[in-house]
């Protein structure tokens, strides 16, 4: 997936206004109108024209695809890192015009599924009017969901200044992270949305959890995954090892003759709740160096008394 420079499509310089974004738009829409333009590429640079000013034209969207940073160029290889948009606030979302089917995988990538996918409620007529939800994706650590946490989070919300700019206003708040969230979960923190209007109450703010990546365990729902080191002898001799959990650490019986890859279920050992995670312990079998001519005196002795060929299936 190449990553695309919006601001190179829309001819404008990155600390643009809103206002000089929005002019460069109808200069550009109006040029490569497929209806009227000659230009040989014109209905694809139409398209490129409309993504551009759907990603710039809304301050949240320009805010997170910022975030990115300037080290990206147009047509460089390009995978969104899982915490892009985290610690952003955003007020309802989705799109804001434009077809989406027109849309390219980059702008999907970002903006197609998590980012603003729930609405916020708009005030209707009337003096009394409920405050707008707000939402946000926070990252937390494994342990943290094992455990219960109460932690302080920053979250930036973009707005726009008085000459028309992107800005980012940061706020602080204490949550309570529950013992048994799991990635995806959404936690409901009552009133932290937009002030109502009259005397109606505020909305809510909607925190979308997220995982810190972990040096050592993966997460998949409530299950946890552990890949283990084991050594040669260990996997063919069997062996009871000491193995690590988020939880404390436990004994770990390996049967004689152990492969690679061979999962070892620990019952309830994941992500705790109603009911808990499983965690799975997956042996990898793993060679130590022939770095000594101890070592390798050995390895040739087991090549000449072990009469093992790995790849006899083969045919070879």
């Amino acid at each position: 997936m190449e990553f695309k420079d919006y601001y190179k499509i829309m001819g404008v310089e990155k600390d643009a206004s809103q206002d000089e974004i929005k002019r460069a738009y109808k200069k550009l829409a109006r040029k490569y109108h497929p209806d009227v333009s000659k230009e040989a590429d014109a209905e694809e640079r139409f398209k490129e024209v409309g993504e551009a000013y759907e990603a710039l034209k809304d301050p949240e969207k320009r805010a997170a695809y910022d975030r990115l940073g300037a080290n990206w160029k147009a047509g460089q290889d390009f995978n969104p890192p899982p915490d892009w948009d985290a610690g952003f606030e955003f007020n309802g979302g989705g799109f804001t015009g434009g077809d989406a089917a027109d849309f390219s995988d980059f702008f999907e990538s970002l903006f197609g599924h998590g980012f603003g996918s729930a609405q916020a409620r708009r005030p209707r007529g009337g003096f009394n009017a409920r405050g707008n939800d707000h939402h946000a994706k926070v990252l937390i650590n494994l342990e943290d969901a094992y455990h219960g946490a109460s932690r302080s989070i920053t979250l930036q919300t973009p707005q726009l200044d008085n000459s028309g700019h992107v800005i980012n206003k940061q706020r602080t708040l204490n949550v309570k992270i529950p013992r048994g969230v799991k990635q995806g979960q959404r936690i409901r923190l009552s009133g932290q949305g937009s002030p109502g209007m009259g005397q109606a109450p505020a909305g809510d703010l909607y925190l979308e959890i997220e995982f810190n990546p972990h040096s050592i365990y993966k997460i998949d729902g409530h299950d946890v995954y552990l890949d283990l080191p084991v050594t040669p002898w260990e996997a063919a001799l069997g062996a009871t090892l000491k193995v690590p959990t988020p939880d404390g650490t436990v004994d770990l019986k390996i049967a004689a003759g152990t492969t690679s890859g061979r999962k070892h279920r620990l019952k309830a050992r994941g992500i705790p709740g109603n009911p808990p995670g499983d965690l799975y312990v997956v042996p990898q079998i793993t060679l130590p160096p022939a770095d000594s001519d101890t070592a390798k005196a050995l390895y040739h002795k087991m090549e000449q008394e072990l009469a093992y060929n790995p790849r006899k299936k083969l045919g070879v």
